[in-house]
């Protein structure tokens, strides 16, 4: 039993016969009448019967004509209730982010949409998780922020939807005094001697570090192991070691530091909006992808 069958019933019961009711909805006869059998089948008692040239509905016909009246008003209601969720620009919208996105872009993000007439509430979190862990993120969020390297597995593609927000180069991090600091770029080979400060495996850049082994063709020295980008440059600014930061989101922890491009290296990472897809249609949703490029782009233009 569907909708559309009850909605078939109920215009049986008002018009009196099939071709009446075809002739309504401007359908075929023999498409009502399919539809009113498929929905026979599931009832014991007969729903129509024959008054001469016409098809009236039994006792048991009408009465489930009027809950499905009942049913049809519920759920054309609901509909309502969904399309002004959808375009109302002021609903609840959560939102979590890798940390140094989140160290970066919630203050900016909420100054933004601050500023607007009509903002939507924000509940932010953040989450710090390998890449394969973010989409799983939005059966719990509206939005997420997410970032992976640019030669790694795209995002998967079935259920859920991914927008750009920044392509950001990590760079090689040192201190101001280091004598690397005067070069315009460094190569694998001129950092795989250094001591290392870096994340976790499974991790971005630790993926980058091997690489950067691979290339120079000797091992890293890797002495530290911090995910926090923010705590490995004030480790990098001690100069106990270098590392790899972020360009642009490392934010005010790059005081200090020194950063240099990688050659020989891939190494730059999107930063990407996951969401499912009816996430995306409401207004409201729409409203803080719309404020988070606008963040983004002001970021990018203080980091350069």
């Amino acid at each position: 039993m569907d909708l559309h069958q009850l909605h078939l019933l109920r215009e049986l019961g008002t018009h009196g016969s099939v071709t009446a009711v075809a002739a309504s909805l401007r359908v075929t006869p023999s498409a009502v009448s399919q539809q009113l059998t498929a929905l026979q089948r599931e009832f014991r008692a007969p729903l129509t019967r024959r008054d001469g040239r016409t098809l009236a509905l039994t006792e048991a016909g009408r009465a489930l004509a009027v809950a499905g009246t009942g049913v049809i008003e519920a759920m054309a209601a609901a509909r309502g209730a969904v399309e002004a969720f959808e375009r109302s620009p002021a609903g609840e919208v959560s939102l979590c982010g890798f940390h140094s996105a989140a160290q970066a872009l919630f203050g900016r993000l909420i100054a933004e949409v601050a500023a607007l007439e009509d903002r939507p509430e924000l509940r932010l979190s953040d989450e710090d998780v390998a890449q394969e862990e973010f989409p799983p993120l939005t059966a719990h969020h509206d939005l997420v922020i997410a970032h992976r390297l640019e030669h790694s597995s795209p995002w998967p593609m079935d259920g859920i939807r991914a927008l750009v927000l920044a392509r950001e180069p990590l760079d090689i991090a040192l201190p101001e005094d280091h004598a690397l600091a005067e070069r315009d770029a460094l190569s694998p080979a001129d950092v795989a001697g250094e001591r290392w400060v870096t994340s976790r495996a499974g991790f971005s850049p630790d993926d980058l570090v091997g690489a950067i082994a691979g290339v120079a063709g000797r091992p890293v020295h890797v002495v530290h192991r911090v995910n926090d980008f923010a705590s490995v440059a004030a480790v990098v600014a001690t100069g106990d070691s270098i590392g790899m930061v972020p360009r642009y989101t490392v934010g005010a922890a790059r005081r200090g530091l020194v950063l240099r491009p990688l050659s020989g290296v891939s190494a730059t990472r999107s930063i990407d909006l996951l969401a499912r897809p009816e996430a995306l249609h409401r207004r409201s949703v729409q409203t803080v992808v719309g404020a988070l490029r606008t963040a983004m782009a002001r970021l990018i233009a203080d980091a350069r």
